[in-house]
């Protein structure tokens, strides 16, 4: 089975380590083939080129431009009938509405792949709506809900995000890891890897940092690069929030890294205290294949991945309950390693790439089996 991916390609964060994913493990199940077709150069198309993968070009489409937007469909008109692809899938609402009805006009099967919950109020979810699809994917019961609110005649599946397990843990790596970023090998190490936005709970992590300064000996590693401007206007502010409270000095801003499996292996809890549910969360399993105990909200698709025997969940905007769990983690180590220990197993159970791109396969095959039928 083909399939052809089409993306804009311009950022990176969830939905393009999924897609790297599909083409890193593409061995893992080869009956289903991945093509990748995006409308912007960047770490995204150099990362699946890397793999192996086939990417083609849409060109750089904007919806405030016209011709932008036709000359992209003209060119992913013009793929889907030279490639033989069996059926197509747009990642998100923006590419729906733009590159939904090429794939209509030529009679392929349409899969959306919701990434996000939609609530069919934004103009552009009301845009991608006029070309229903044949199946909604969804990465999350939670994004499902949402999805068939807005779709009831379509059916929704969720498949869980296939992420693998990449171990590089040694002392080696903790210590090398450590002397780089000015921690001290005993220092307890709280990590949080995400994008500079405010929904993703910088601040409520900070605030609630401040309340247990004066425990010794933990320091704050903040990952995440920059991308766009109201992003580098979020950091700043991070940075001069962490100077009021008082704690600048125990917290690290880091830039976007390649070597994100490396730092968690370092690190001793995961805290992403989320202020707006998260759909998924990639970042929270990648967490819990590193071994960490991971602290976030109890929102979202986060409480289909966190629960008591890997992480805490803590109450929505509550600096104080969540400083009170980092407290009590930091503290007892036992604890820690009990909850950090149960994590790669309740990892795999749930993103294992092999487990979840066999269902994507068969629940690809199906949309592709009832257009046969029909």
């Amino acid at each position: 089975m083909r399939v052809l991916h089409v993306h804009s390609g311009n950022l990176y964060g969830g939905v393009e380590a999924i897609l790297v994913t599909l083409a890193r493990y593409q061995d893992l199940y080869p009956q289903m083939e991945s093509h990748f077709a995006l409308c912007f150069e960047g770490r995204l198309s150099e990362e699946l080129l890397a793999a192996g993968a086939p990417v083609y070009r849409l060109g750089k489409t904007r919806l405030r431009q016209l011709r932008s937007v036709m000359r992209g469909r003209r060119i992913l008109k013009d793929l889907v009938a030279q490639g033989s692809f069996d059926l197509g899938i747009c990642h998100s609402g923006w590419s729906q509405a733009i590159f939904g009805p090429v794939f209509r006009s030529a009679a392929l099967p349409l899969v959306v792949w919701f990434h996000n919950p939609t609530n069919g109020r934004n103009w552009l979810d009301r845009w991608g709506s006029l070309t229903e699809p044949e199946l909604a994917l969804c990465n999350s019961e939670f994004t499902a809900k949402a999805v068939s609110d807005q779709y009831p005649h379509v059916r929704a599946e969720v498949v869980y995000c296939p992420v693998a397990n990449q171990p590089t843990s040694s002392a080696e790596n903790r210590r090398v890891k450590r002397a780089e970023l000015q921690t001290p090998e005993d220092a307890t190490v709280i990590i949080q890897v995400s994008r500079m936005e405010a929904w993703k709970g910088q601040s409520l992590h900070l605030e609630a940092l401040s309340q247990i300064k004066e425990l010794p000996d933990w320091i704050c590693w903040q990952v995440g690069g920059t991308q766009r401007p109201q992003e580098v206007q979020y950091r700043e502010h991070l940075e001069q929030l962490s100077r009021r409270l008082g704690i600048a000095e125990r917290v690290r801003f880091l830039d976007q890294r390649s070597d994100v499996q490396s730092l968690l292996r370092a690190a001793d809890i995961y805290c992403q205290p989320n202020a707006g549910a998260e759909p998924f969360g990639i970042a929270f399993v990648e967490a819990l294949y590193a071994g960490l105990p991971v602290v976030t909200t109890a929102i979202g698709g986060a409480t289909e991945i966190v629960d008591d025997s890997c992480g805490v969940l803590a109450p929505c905007a509550d600096p104080v309950a969540l400083a009170s769990s980092l407290r009590r983690l930091i503290q007892d180590p036992v604890l820690r390693q009990r909850l950090g220990d149960a994590g790669p197993e309740r990892a795999s159970k749930l993103c294992d790439p092999q487990t979840q791109m066999k269902r994507l396969n068969e629940v690809l095959a199906s949309v592709k089996y009832l257009e046969a039928k029909a």
